[in-house]
């Protein structure tokens, strides 16, 4: 009996992924009507895309996403009502204290490069929404060439427009370190820009995103609300506050097509169990 029902399920399983590749040409060539899922999605509590950037340039590596695309993905979002929240807003509501607009959207930047301050920061301002850049901190005390100053940080967190937030003191793999060096990493990087840009600091990203359950409980005791990954998926509130996912977005052949892809596949993922709902 058992046997017969892991057979139903193995079938069925084949005929929905049969179905979605078939359904894969219409969804590409109908953005509007998945957004509108998206949204039925984000009224049913709190469902957040969490967008994950690097570089913001035209160095055509995987990592720098091409001014022009940039543009047109936060076109693409403005066009579609999305809003842009900050990761304070996220664990808010994540915490059941408030509420988030329909559609939210968190736009996440890795390392503090300039070209998050020359490209990104201004495209962001054009289309009203909010973005945060998770910095080294070490990178900006010894102003490395191709990184944002502590000067161009503070700037752009006092516009209201940039959240900056640690990305740890030498972007070190955390699961390499020992307690010490990660208590240092954590305490001294939050620090840093507590000191510089006088402002309270709560979240973090992992390098790599590399991190484990102990690693997590040594990020809450150093004082931080939440940590994203670089985890496949939305955030909802079955969500780990240290362990946060994101929907990393690359340069790639069709950069505008691959970014449609991730942000509207993302909830059929989730409702057939592929990924965390």
């Amino acid at each position: 009996m058992r046997r017969l029902e892991t057979r139903k399920t193995s079938w069925l399983k084949k005929i929905l992924l049969l179905l979605f590749i078939c359904l894969l040409p219409v969804l590409l060539v109908s953005p509007r009507s998945m957004t509108a899922k998206m949204l039925k999605d984000s009224a049913n509590g709190t469902k957040v895309m969490v967008l994950n950037y690097h570089k913001i340039d035209n160095m055509n590596i995987s990592l720098s996403v091409l001014p022009k695309d940039f543009e047109a993905q936060m076109a693409y979002l403005k066009e579609n009502d999305f809003h842009a929240i900050t990761p304070e807003e996220l664990y808010s509501a994540l915490s059941g204290n408030s509420e988030l607009p329909k559609n939210p959207v968190l736009i996440t930047f890795d390392d503090g490069y300039e070209d998050n301050y020359v490209n990104a920061y201004p495209i962001l301002k054009k289309y009203g929404f909010k973005g945060t850049i998770f910095v080294i901190t070490s990178f900006l005390d010894k102003s490395m060439k191709n990184y944002i100053t502590w000067d161009q940080a503070a700037e752009m967190d006092a516009s209201g427009i940039i959240s900056i937030q640690s990305h740890t003191v030498t972007h070190r793999s955390m699961t390499e370190l020992s307690d010490d060096q990660l208590r240092r990493e954590l305490v001294d990087s939050k620090e840093a820009i507590e000191t510089h840009l006088h402002k309270k600091v709560n979240f973090i990203a992992y390098p790599t995103g590399t991190y484990n359950l102990h690693i997590a409980q040594l990020v809450k005791e150093a004082g931080y609300e939440g940590a994203f990954t670089i985890k496949y998926g939305n955030v909802d509130k079955a969500s780990n506050l240290y362990a946060l996912e994101r929907v990393p977005v690359f340069h790639t052949e069709n950069t505008f097509k691959s970014f449609l892809e991730r942000i509207q596949y993302i909830p059929i993922f989730e409702r057939l169990g592929w990924i965390k709902s």
